[in-house]
């Protein structure tokens, strides 16, 4: 402890003798970070004079270490820069999407990614990625929700830590670990409407009881070396400009030493939003409420200085910015070893990586059916037809936001199940539509020839990469283009329909669900995507994900997520819908509950739904107290038996609710799970620690506090078939 506290007193001790010798123009340079994907003398001038902080998008790694000379050697002060990249699944091996991690329920996957993502990327010289994001997303309809993890807040908070740790390393100095940043502070995925952009209306409650959990813990549990705010305003205000979450916050309730750094622009957005007059008034009220490094748009290049002369920001202010700045650079290593190294063998797709990048697929898939246990295929067929524009479609496979991914290395589905079980089945590939989107039924008449001179059909339909991510909300969720026609055609040939559904986020798949024998929903698997999903087909292998978010029959039902606070008329689900209304009937509220007449009661799909090849039991819930105070930590077992014919993974989920508090609950809350692997016929008890603690919530009065009253303990394989306790807390 010595050693650690001594190292750190001689960082802070460094900072503040350069601190000392810096201008007020060069402490500005520290908190500009510039956009370089096309480097010119204009760049080499500013790194030159100590004005810039860090850069973007400079890709090759012999110019960043040209990029890197300049500041150490040539410029007065010889700070260096630190090199930004978005990695936010993978470098070059690409893992799933996010949201796809998220479905494995299994953190240490993320974390191998994160680090193997980590090594890949420090290799090309980026020290610092733009990672994890952990926005609480509950709208399929925004894009985004593809790099989430999800709905639920325990979930993203265990996957959010897990990432950080896999990016950071044990060590943040060591060349091959990059800082993560936590984003997107806050709010962003409760956007109106699902539109990027677009605001947010967040109670300061909501906001801790829901959105700052992950976040919170990434800081104070791993470290998070950075924040990244959020276009989004909040109840009218940006968080590029909140005194409250970046100093109140952050800084004074967290501790945080880390950097914040607006995402892009968005400081000067502000003007856009209405919150500034011009991008000076932004560059104030940014700096003053606790933004440190400016992305790319130079409010505080043009404005910081003129702003300190008028008094209108403090020297202080900046110097403090600038402190955390040079912290993160000691941290990294960079002040020691500034430079990339260019001679060591470079780790980019070696086996390990791949082999990794492959089980991470493999836990991402989530089976929705499979009727009469068409699957797995095992032996069963000979004559397996492949069809779609999903099925051999690298670049897509990848996903949104893969800027350095390169589909020459993705193994796709069509490659993999020729590779894998080619000697054994005639595979027969008619990819009928040339992407998703495509409208052209001109082979219909060969795909359905296809289905019929085959045993099944493999059907690979879904979205292509770029129909997710960032700037590509959608207000309709069925399958695009005319996917959804061909699967209906192919019906007619009478063949088992497999559909395998690689997308980006939710979909509605109502109908194509009752046309399918079996779904296999897929997300964006990445690189090694292709030979996952023919081992898992073919039985080599498993699936044992469960969904992360909530998957609605329609549109119409968004928001829709499984952890809602209690309402007061609740829907009994025996109401009347709309074609059982009587004509002419007398005016009525039917029930007077809470549902729509047109869809019914139920998602499609619920938050922690999935099959497996084999079949599970739970029985024998059992609770180690029933009285506890409010120090204690409660035991839960259950008894979890594979009653079926195949070796399977269960995600067993823990559930709680508060019966009643002093401001309405949520119907239910995960707080536990566990991936429990169990050979036919064998059975497990699984035990799960719930100290008390975890059932605090922030109340009206804006105080965290566990409350006494009767709680309800539920355990089971998803967040709707459930065994239920219950116990009192005094």
């Amino acid at each position: 402890m010595f050693g650690y506290l001594s190292a750190q007193h001689n960082t802070e001790n460094r900072i503040e003798e350069i601190l000392s010798r810096m201008t007020l123009r060069q402490k500005i340079g520290q908190m500009n970070q510039v956009n370089a994907r096309k480097p010119d003398e204009k760049l080499y001038k500013q790194i030159r004079n100590g004005e810039v902080g860090s850069i973007l998008n400079a890709e090759d790694p012999v110019l960043l270490n040209q990029l890197q000379k300049i500041a150490v050697e040539e410029s007065s002060l010889g700070i260096p820069v630190v090199f930004a990249r978005d990695v936010i699944h993978g470098f070059k091996t690409i893992f799933p999407i996010p949201l796809g991690q998220a479905a494995s329920f299994n953190p240490e996957i993320v974390e191998t990614g994160a680090r193997i993502a980590a090594v890949e990327a420090s290799e090309n010289g980026v020290r610092w990625t733009f990672a994890p994001m952990m926005d609480i997303s509950r709208d399929p309809r925004w894009g985004r929700i593809a790099e989430s993890f999800g709905e639920d807040t325990y979930l993203s908070e265990e996957m959010a830590i897990a990432m950080v740790r896999g990016f950071q390393g044990e060590d943040l100095s060591q060349p091959s670990s990059i800082a993560a940043c936590a984003k997107h502070f806050i709010g962003y995925g409760a956007v109106e409407g699902g539109r990027d952009y677009n605001i947010s209306n967040i109670p300061e409650r909501q906001l801790r009881n829901i959105y700052l959990p992950p976040f919170e813990r990434s800081i104070k549990e791993t470290g998070c070396a950075t924040i990244m705010t959020s276009f989004n305003a909040n109840d009218g205000v940006p968080p590029s400009a909140s005194k409250f979450l970046l100093t109140d916050l952050l800084r004074d309730e967290w501790k945080f030493d880390g950097v914040v750094v607006s995402d892009w622009a968005s400081v000067s957005i502000m003007v856009t939003q209405g919150f500034c007059d011009d991008r000076k008034n932004a560059a104030l009220k940014a700096a003053n409420a606790g933004m440190e490094m400016e992305m790319v748009s130079g409010c505080y290049t043009d404005y910081l200085e003129q702003l300190v002369k008028e008094g209108k920001v403090s020297e202080k202010t900046i110097d403090n910015a600038v402190r955390n700045i040079l912290r993160l650079k000691y941290r990294l290593g960079l002040f020691e070893k500034p430079y990339t190294d260019l001679t060591s063998e470079r780790k980019v797709y070696s086996e390990a990586h791949l082999r990794a990048a492959k089980q991470a697929a493999e836990e991402s898939f989530v089976l929705l059916k499979n009727q009469n246990n068409i699957l797995p295929l095992g032996n069963k067929v000979k004559n397996v037809a492949i069809i779609g524009p999903l099925a051999d479609a690298p670049h897509d496979q990848m996903g949104t936001w893969c800027f350095d991914g390169e589909k020459e290395h993705t193994q796709t589905p069509l490659n993999a199940l020729k590779k894998q079980f080619g000697e054994n089945v005639n595979f027969i590939y008619e990819q009928t539509l040339a992407f998703s989107r495509d409208r052209d039924k001109s082979r219909f008449a060969q795909a359905i020839e296809a289905a019929k001179q085959s045993d099944v059909v493999l059907l690979f339909v879904g979205e292509e990469s770029i129909l997710s991510g960032e700037a590509h909300s959608l207000a309709d969720l069925d399958l695009v283009g005319v996917q959804s026609e061909l699967l209906e055609e192919l019906s007619k040939a009478g063949k088992p329909i497999i559909t395998i559904v690689m997308a980006g986020r939710p979909l509605t798949i109502a109908k194509e669900m009752a046309q399918s024998s079996a779904v296999l929903y897929a997300w964006h698997p990445g690189t090694m995507g292709g030979p996952a999903i023919a081992d898992v087909l073919f039985g080599k292998s498993y699936p044992s994900g469960k969904l992360p978010v909530t998957f609605p029959r329609y549109v119409g039902q968004i928001p829709l997520y499984y952890n809602y606070e209690r309402i007061g008329r609740p829907a009994k689900k025996n109401e009347v819908l709309l074609n059982d209304i009587p004509l002419e009937a007398k005016q009525s509220s039917l029930g007077n509950t809470s549902y729509y007449l047109d869809a019914g009661f139920d998602a499609l799909f619920d938050f922690g739904y999935g099959l497996s090849y084999t079949t599970f039991e739970y029985s024998d819930l059992v609770l180690s107290k029933y009285t506890l105070t409010k120090d204690e930590t409660l035991q839960v077992s259950v008894i979890l038996k594979n009653t079926g014919s195949h070796e399977g993974c269960e995600v067993v989920q823990l559930y709680t609710a508060d019966v009643a508090a002093s401001a309405s609950p949520l119907v239910k809350e995960l707080k536990g799970f566990k991936r429990i692997i169990l050979k036919p016929g064998e059975q497990k008890k699984v035990i799960f620690e719930l100290p008390i603690e975890k059932l605090a919530f922030w109340n009206t009065q804006m105080e965290k506090v566990v409350e006494p009253g009767k709680f309800e303990i539920m355990i089971g394989g998803n967040s709707v078939d459930l065994l239920k306790s219950s116990f009192v807390v005094n």
